[in-house]
């Protein structure tokens, strides 16, 4: 399936490298557009998650009133679901098709000749077994090496001074090579941050709604929030460094959007409630 999807959406970025002639604008168009693709299911996503976050005082009080009897607890929920037109699968089946075309989308511009330039696979194969060495993005690679000579397997990676198809890690004495990755940290910081903001934010409205005063999950939720601060922007940057920079490339366009769009759902959201 992800073949078969990464496939179409090889068409697409192809028609759109052929117009603009350039790889990373191509990626950046690509970003937008898939981003726009997949809004609607977010959107849905994101009012299933807020219908379900409004529900959770009511599922936690029939736990505790059922909390030895699991068979009534089991009834009792699935009318509170009825009762609201939910299912408690309702956020899963948005989320595997987000899954499902983001890891596509990965599979197309890791393997730009196979599902973009549609190059065959016999001749993928012989260019393999001429590289200088052996890289987990050997498409990639064949383009640098051997795209100069060969039109069917070309493509215009230059973007900003930046060659898409460089990997940090093989290149660190070329600084130019480590601006996507750093700008890559810099936005998953930023995503972190922004969904720390987010959660803190209910967790607080919470808390004083229902003046809990023992300790909450608030504490919980802050320590979370402080290991992902650290940990996300260092898996980032370890794995920007030995990508190749047209996947970083997508892979920071990605943050942005994502970021943009949070921000965007957010404040739509919260007028909803208001109103």
């Amino acid at each position: 399936m992800l073949n078969f999807i990464a496939n179409i959406f090889g068409y697409l970025l192809n028609f759109l490298y052929n117009l603009l002639n350039n790889y990373g604008l191509a990626i950046i168009i690509f970003s937008i557009i898939i981003k726009i693709l997949l809004l609607p299911l977010t959107i849905k996503q994101q009012k299933t998650m807020k219908k379900t976050e409004k529900m959770q005082t009511e599922l936690k009080s029939l736990q505790f009133k059922y909390k030895n009897d699991p068979e009534k607890l089991n009834k009792e929920m699935m009318d509170l679901y009825k009762r609201e037109n939910m299912s408690p699968f309702s956020g899963c089946l948005s989320s595997i098709v987000q899954l499902i075309l983001i890891l596509a989308v990965f599979y197309l511009v890791r393997s730009p000749l196979t599902f973009m330039k549609k190059v065959d696979t016999n001749v993928i194969n012989d260019y393999t077994s001429k590289l200088e060495q052996r890289t987990n993005y050997p498409e990639v690679q064949i383009i640098k090496e051997f795209g100069s000579s060969d039109e069917a397997i070309s493509l215009n990676m230059n973007f900003l001074g930046l060659d898409l198809s460089s990997v940090p890690s093989a290149n660190l004495k070329d600084f130019k090579t480590l601006i996507i990755p750093l700008l890559y940290v810099i936005s998953s910081i930023i995503s972190v941050r922004l969904t720390m903001n987010l959660q803190t934010k209910k967790a607080s409205k919470e808390e004083i709604q229902t003046e809990n005063k023992e300790e909450t999950e608030m504490d919980m939720l802050q320590s979370t929030n402080k290991s992902m601060s650290y940990m996300m922007p260092i898996m980032a940057f370890s794995i920007s460094l030995v990508a190749p920079l047209g996947l970083a490339l997508y892979w920071l366009m990605s943050n942005i959007l994502m970021i943009i769009e949070r921000l965007f759902l957010d404040r739509i959201f919260k007028k909803e409630e208001e109103a």
